[in-house]
Order: C-alpha cells, then sequence, then structure tokens
C-alpha cells in the first residue's frame, strides 16, 4: 500500500469482516495497492512439505510475482529463518497492521471466490458458506460424500475414500 497515503476505512482483520464488506474493501484495496501478488501451495505440496513450508513455498511465489520489489517484508506471524528477504514478522499484524489486513482481505477473498467455484463442482460440501473450514457441517460432508483430491487428508483420522475412487488412510 502506498506509504502516504490515507488508510481505507473499514480495513481489518478479514475475519472480522462480513463476506460483502471483504468484497467491497478488495476492490478499493486493488484500486490503491502499489502492487498485488498471490501465492499459492497445493494440497500435495502441503501434504509433502508440512503446512509450515508449504506457507514459505506460497510467500516466495507471491514475492517473485510482486510487480515491485519491496525493501522489507510484513508478515502476519513470527519470522520465518528461511524467507530469502528481509521481513518484519507481526503477531496478530492482521489486525495490527494496515497493509497486513489489506493483504488478508485480498487473501480472503480470493479463497471464498476459488471455494464458491469449488462448491458449484461438489455442493456436497457446502464450500460456498464454510469455505473449506473444518465446520460440523462440512466434516459431516465429509463424513458422507468422502474426501475429492482438494481436502487435506491430515485432517481425517480414519480411512476415507475419495470421490475419485481411491482412498486415504489416516
Amino acid at each position: 500500500m502506498p506509504p502516504d497515503a490515507r488508510a481505507i476505512g473499514g480495513v481489518d482483520d478479514s475475519k472480522a469482516l462480513s463476506r460483502a464488506e471483504r468484497e467491497r474493501l478488495a476492490i478499493l484495496i486493488r484500486a490503491r495497492a502499489l502492487a498485488i501478488s498471490l501465492g499459492a501451495a497445493s494440497v500435495r505440496e502441503i501434504s509433502a512439505l508440512n503446512i509450515y513450508q508449504a506457507t514459505v513455498l506460497a510467500m516466495r511465489r507471491a514475492l517473485r510475482k510482486l510487480a515491485v520489489a519491496p525493501d522489507v517484508v510484513l508478515i502476519d506471524g513470527k519470522p520465518i529463518r528461511t524467507l530469502e528477504i528481509s521481513h518484519r514478522a507481526v503477531v496478530g499484524g492482521d489486525h495490527r497492521c494496515y497493509s497486513v489486513a489489506c493483504a488478508s482481505i485480498i487473501a480472503k477473498v480470493t479463497r471464498d471466490r476459488l471455494m464458491s467455484s469449488l462448491s458449484v463442482r461438489y455442493p456436497a460440501y457446502g464450500w460456498n458458506s464454510n469455505s473449506g473450514y473444518g465446520t460440523p457441517s462440512h466434516i459431516a460432508s465429509c463424513r458422507e460424500a468422502g474426501l475429492t483430491s482438494h481436502h487435506r487428508p491430515e485432517f481425517c483420522r480414519s480411512v476415507t475414500p475419495r470421490i475419485d475412487g481411491s482412498s486415504v488412510t489416516r
């Protein structure tokens, strides 16, 4: 975000905002941001690397795609020893730091849109309303319908059939 511009009113921790408010703010953030880039890690990468290393991988991917090279990066959470760029970690950054909150909103809106598009393909899981979080209804859907390749099997405690016919053992 531009350092000399006023903060966009209403920007806060994405989890504290309604879906409609996040969508509204994401438009304003995208219009004002100097650069925005997203990075992701696949279910397979998360399983192979672990969530921490997959998060670092996703951060590296996002940083490589930025149109403006940052001098320093603010991240939500604790410092990451293996991140090759100068960074400052802010615990609880999504509600303590404006630029981290902006990033949180963009990430959540992007994830919500992805989950909504997946819910069209896999309506049994309610992804358009739970965004894949482990709500009781989502967990019940996983037990009833099995898992898709988009699920992280580490969260299942027993053998759960996948929709594609394979199975996951945990």
